[in-house]
């Protein structure tokens, strides 16, 4: 088990889904976990149930509650060691039917809500010339998919923003990676019909979907130190799917 003992973790998006497992897998490597989210009821549950967790009501599409979070955090803690930008929302539609506000409002939380959030962790690393960013991106933003313009384009923007950081933070001893999972069994998954499930299983060369904890895990690993030469990069999990 890689160890993040008292490490100061911020997790958007963090209260169900891939966010809340990954705060289960932090809290129990020893992390210090910040739960940002706007679903005020699971997040609280959340951080209740874990010992070392706290929960803020944060909106990533604005700036103002992502800055007074951030240094709420440093204020508590003395600093913030891992972010990760796991946030975000789909309002899918085809592009002959998309309007402008559901293309603006995805827009808003996975890309802009990314660049807020990395934007004030980053202000608060550099100085401590450590840190660690991580990005959530989608196997989607590889090869595209139906109905989605507004989320493949943010989140292939997730991947440049993160290559751009790499490039720009490395030499500061800040490392910036992003993750795109594939399909995984995460409640809103889990709620679709079976035929739905077995047909985005089938994809794949592993012929499963994957499991939140799987991602979690991969945000450990890019979090911890044996990740320590790691910069820049998108590591796919996804079970193959991108063959």
């Amino acid at each position: 088990m890689s160890s993040m003992q008292d490490r100061v973790v911020i997790i958007t998006g963090g209260a169900a889904g891939l966010g809340a497992a990954a705060v289960r897998r932090f809290a129990a490597a020893g992390a210090v976990v910040d739960i940002w989210d706007v679903a005020d009821e699971a997040g609280a549950a959340l951080a209740h149930e874990l010992a070392g967790a706290t929960y803020r009501h944060v909106d990533v599409a604005d700036e103002g509650e992502v800055t007074g979070a951030m240094q709420a955090v440093v204020d508590a803690h003395g600093r913030i060691d891992v972010l990760i930008n796991n946030a975000g929302i789909t309002r899918d539609a085809t592009l002959l039917k998309m309007e402008d506000a559901q293309f603006e409002q995805v827009v808003d939380v996975n890309l802009k809500g990314v660049f807020h959030c990395g934007r004030e962790a980053a202000r608060h690393m550099v100085p401590e010339g450590r840190g660690v960013i991580i990005n959530t991106s989608s196997v989607v933003a590889l090869y595209g998919n139906f109905g989605q313009t507004n989320y493949v384009a943010t989140k292939s923007g997730v991947i440049g923003m993160t290559r751009v950081w790499a490039r720009e933070l490395g030499r500061k001893g800040v490392r910036v990676n992003a993750v795109a999972p594939g399909f995984i069994a995460t409640e809103m998954v889990q709620a679709m019909p079976e035929k739905v499930r077995t047909m985005m299983a089938e994809k794949a060369p592993m012929q499963r979907l994957g499991e939140p904890d799987e991602i979690a895990e991969a945000y450990l690993f890019l979090a911890s130190d044996a990740a320590s030469f790691v910069n820049g990069a998108v590591l796919s999990v996804d079970g193959g799917l991108t063959l």
